[in-house]
């Protein structure tokens, strides 16, 4: 074999190295994304399942206070019908916006602040939002790191090869950007 033969040889398998090293590297960054979302969906269906529990308790106290629980209803059945990881973003801040007016109703009903099932309801959910806010935190970071490599040279040229594509963040809604007011 001559010297030339051997080194387009060489080429071609530091090429091909190459490119299965940056294609691997880019599918194990899209599952790591996949992974941080079903992370976040197991908490959002935890906090799902909890929601009619705390509705039903807080029923008992503020009977004419229907349109706050009726907006957490509505908020829970929107993420129930999502089909998408986006639509699932947008039922879950919704959630979050209904669920915050509804602990602030309870302010209101200070026998319905010391029933032990509402506090015990409120403290799950509350650790679950935590849960939800890392988890969406470690989502954003996965999602980035994949952008980054779909993004920078040279793994833009394998990842327009096999068409990988872009996810999106995890977003707040305008409502969750709004300053909170605090009136005494």
């Amino acid at each position: 074999m001559s010297l030339p033969v051997i080194i387009i040889i060489a080429v071609v398998a530091l090429l091909l190295i190459f490119i299965i090293s940056e294609y691997n590297g880019l599918v194990s960054l899209r599952n790591k994304v996949r992974n941080q979302w079903s992370q976040i969906d197991v908490l959002l269906k935890r906090r799902f399942d909890l929601i009619p529990n705390l509705v039903e308790t807080v029923k008992g106290y503020a009977k004419h206070e229907q349109d706050t629980l009726e907006k957490v209803i509505e908020a829970r059945n929107k993420f129930n019908t999502a089909s998408t990881p986006e639509e699932e973003m947008e039922a879950s801040n919704q959630i979050t916006g209904a669920l915050n007016k509804l602990f602030a109703l309870a302010e209101n009903y200070p026998e319905l602040k010391a029933n032990t099932n509402f506090m015990d309801l409120q403290g799950n959910l509350k650790d679950t939002e935590d849960k939800i806010s890392y988890a969406r935190q470690f989502y954003n970071d996965a999602v980035m790191k994949y952008q980054n490599k779909l993004e920078m040279f040279p793994s833009n040229i394998v990842a327009g090869l096999f068409r990988f594509k872009p996810e999106k963040f995890f977003e707040a809604n305008e409502a969750e950007k709004e300053n909170v007011k605090v009136e005494f």
